[in-house]
């Protein structure tokens, strides 16, 4: 009976053993990481390039795509051009992603503005709006916050000036305002309507890093016209420092809407 008894207990000595150490031993810095799929996406209030509504195939791309964050702008709900549409939630919906939305305009008896998908519950959320200089259009951001290992990650989306360039910059100096207290990681996604040699490209660059160029990504990464991209005015953001790195970048061919999206995978520390 004693020999018998002998494994059970050395069994039960190794797993207390095995025990302390997992709650002594300080996690690696490797197994701290975790991986964010990330996607920012003006979905052209979802008409495609054959000037069609259809929100199922916007959600289509995104679904392929598994993000856990997305980043949309030209968003409408209960606007008359879009047959009325709460589009937001119905993306939602389609995608199994928790939403969060920034109306910025009214417009024909409803709603225009930037939009996040979440696949991470939405903690708190954060609307700004912009000045503007001259165009008639109402610029904003967003901001989220979520959870991540038990670390808050704040994640933002934005869509600026298309016609004027130091209207861009205006929005970018007040955007870059409203985040500079925010605690934690941050990862800021947009249509910036702004190539990297514009002026509001390179102010971001002063804050943050460009997870296009620090991936390392091939290509030129141009994500308007959908058709024939030949620019790059699609962008993802992230703090600098030693909490987020970008291990690739990509964009997504599709003709649901006159961009095309643009991903990165971030490893958050």
């Amino acid at each position: 009976m004693r020999v018998a008894l002998m494994p059970t207990r050395i069994t039960r000595i190794a797993l207390f053993v095995l025990l302390a150490l997992a709650v002594l031993w300080p996690v690696s810095p490797a197994a701290a990481k975790r991986t964010l799929r990330v996607m920012t996406y003006n979905i052209h209030v979802g008409v495609g390039m054959d000037k069609k509504l259809d929100l199922q195939r916007i959600a289509d791309v995104i679904n392929a795509a598994r993000p856990d964050l997305v980043g949309l702008q030209e968003v409408d709900r209960g606007v008359k051009r879009t047959e009325g549409k709460d589009e937001i939630a119905e993306l939602a919906g389609m995608t199994k992603m928790e939403y969060a939305f920034a109306p910025n305009l009214d417009y024909q008896g409803g709603k225009y503005g930037v939009a996040i998908l979440s696949r991470l519950p939405i903690k708190n959320s954060d609307h700004r709006m912009f000045e503007n200089k001259r165009e008639s259009e109402r610029r904003g951001m967003l901001r989220i916050e979520v959870e991540v290992d038990r670390k808050t990650v704040n994640f933002v989306t934005t869509h600026l000036d298309y016609q004027f360039e130091d209207g861009r910059l205006f929005e970018t100096e007040q955007m870059l305002k409203f985040l500079e207290n925010v605690k934690g990681p941050l990862i800021v996604v947009a249509d910036l309507n702004d190539v990297p040699a514009g002026s509001a490209y390179k102010l971001m660059r002063t804050k943050f890093a460009d997870a296009w160029v620090t991936s390392g990504a091939k290509t030129e990464g141009f994500s308007y016209p959908a058709d024939k991209p030949v620019k790059r005015i699609d962008h993802i953001f992230y703090s600098m420092g030693d909490r987020i790195r970008a291990r690739k970048s990509w964009v997504i061919e599709t003709l649901a809407s006159d961009h095309i999206p643009v991903m990165a995978e971030l490893e958050v520390k």
